[in-house]
């Protein structure tokens, strides 16, 4: 954020009107999408709804929702499937349409991750309005909804209500709403063990605000002293209603100094709206009334997650690190990447699977690439911390080597630099593009999830 501007956050009765046109072309993106996955189910005999609803991971959520936990199947190999490795947001919500509607569990999954699905589109769009303006939001929200996965968005999967929780979680962070992006961050650390994606980045941006108040303080006492020495007036200029303005506004944005004017160093369009606090405005005073509201949006934060992994350790009587035996009898763990390596490295034994560690190599190499420009373009740091939480995770898992592009999904930042090129393009050849992507991407998904699909 400018040390002289700050951005405005649209009214509420504004806010959807100003996304309207993404949620509009993600609603298109995604009926694409389901259109070509009912036509390929069709001619293959396979009920598409099935796909979406009851198959894979939607099948344990709603067993969660119906019956509780405490469900597990033993493997020959001595591997235990227990649904305790579920998350439980979506089968609390899954069990709370049912209870209301006539609908059934996995009926109440489905709507759950449209309604997610379109929530977290406005989340994303409300982070890339707010960091890059209007324009790259929109491209933000495109570039999420025609990823070559984006069919899971509309599965009855956890992914698109915990993309939502995190979105909102961070533009709540941006903004300064810290008790919201706490609460919100808990939700999310119910949702998926990614979650401490989110409280990582609600705690680092909370740090950094903690950390250039003392700066400033510092410096302020420094200058006043300099100025009593000299008798000059800086005194009076360190005091004005201009200064304190400028402190407020950084109160209110946990985006560090730069981080706002990304988009335009970038090359980004100037679309997003900026303010300035007129001349003899009041001077803001409530410093100890942000700071308890970030001491409890922090607090907040860690408690869905931290909560959920002590039920199962208590529930499993293994302790405070039960949870990590429940994931490992899904021979699920974190080994810093090595049996992802090990998983490609085999596919160059041969020369058809070749072509598939190739497109590995190349995939991940573009995960990582699109990182580092993220940081090269200084983005904000919460979204940064998110990012690259939810990408080491993802890359670094042990197991289920083929949900790994389903797992980067929630992690929307990355799409950041690519919206901001897109957005550059006039809008013809801009919609051309994101048309002949979506095209692709419906494709694929149709074939994929009548496929082998995400595991």
């Amino acid at each position: 954020m400018n040390d002289l501007d700050a951005r405005v956050v649209p009214a509420r009765s504004g806010a959807l009107r100003r996304a309207a046109p993404a949620l509009l072309g993600y609603a298109a993106v995604r009926a694409l999408g389901l259109v070509a996955l009912a036509l390929w189910s069709g001619v293959r005999g396979k009920d598409a709804y099935t796909l979406l609803t009851a198959r894979w991971d939607a099948l344990w959520y709603t067993r969660v929702a119906e019956l509780g936990y405490g469900y597990e199947v033993r493997l020959p190999n001595g591997d235990v499937h227990s649904n305790l490795a579920f998350f439980p947001l979506l089968p609390w919500l899954e069990r709370l349409v049912a209870a209301v509607s006539p609908l059934s569990y996995a009926d109440g999954g489905f709507v759950v991750s449209v309604l997610a699905s379109l929530t977290a589109a406005w989340g994303i769009f409300a982070v890339a309005d707010h960091v890059y303006g209007r324009r790259a939001g929109v491209c933000a929200v495109l570039l999420w909804a025609v990823l070559p996965v984006g069919i899971v968005q509309s599965m009855a999967y956890s992914e698109s209500l915990f993309t939502a929780l995190a979105a909102w979680s961070l533009y709540a962070v941006l903004t300064g709403r810290w008790v919201t992006a706490g609460a919100l961050a808990a939700l999310a650390g119910l949702t998926r063990p990614v979650g401490l994606a989110v409280v990582a980045a609600v705690w680092a941006a909370g740090i950094t605000s903690f950390l250039r108040e003392q700066t400033s303080a510092r410096a302020h006492v420094s200058t006043r002293e300099r100025a009593s020495t000299r008798g000059d007036t800086s005194t009076r200029e360190c005091s004005s209603p201009a200064r304190d303005r400028t402190s407020f506004a950084r109160d209110r944005s946990a985006v560090p100094e730069g981080g706002a004017r990304a988009g335009e160093r970038a090359g980004a369009s100037v679309i997003a709206r900026r303010t300035q606090a007129p001349e003899g405005a009041p001077r803001t005073t409530d410093t100890s009334g942000v700071r308890l509201r970030r001491v409890l949006g922090m607090f907040l934060a860690p408690l869905g997650a931290a909560g959920y992994v002590l039920w199962v350790g208590h529930r499993t009587g293994d302790g405070p690190l039960g949870y990590l035996d429940v994931q490992a009898g899904w021979r699920n763990g974190f080994d810093g990447g090595y049996a992802f390596a090990r998983f490609v490295a085999d596919k160059f034994t041969s020369f058809p699977s070749a072509l598939a560690g190739l497109g590995l190599v190349v995939g991940v190499g573009l995960v990582v690439w699109l990182y580092v420009v993220c940081v090269r373009q200084r983005q904000p740091l919460p979204l940064l911390v998110y990012a690259g939480v939810v990408t080491a995770l993802a890359l670094c898992a042990s197991s289920y080597f083929g949900s790994k592009p389903r797992l980067l999904l929630p992690a929307f930042p990355l799409l950041l630099p690519l919206a901001l090129a897109l957005a550059r393009l006039r809008t013809p050849r801009s919609a051309l593009v994101v048309g002949a992507v979506a095209a692709v991407s419906a494709a694929y998904g149709a074939f994929w999830l009548n496929g082998s699909g995400p595991p």
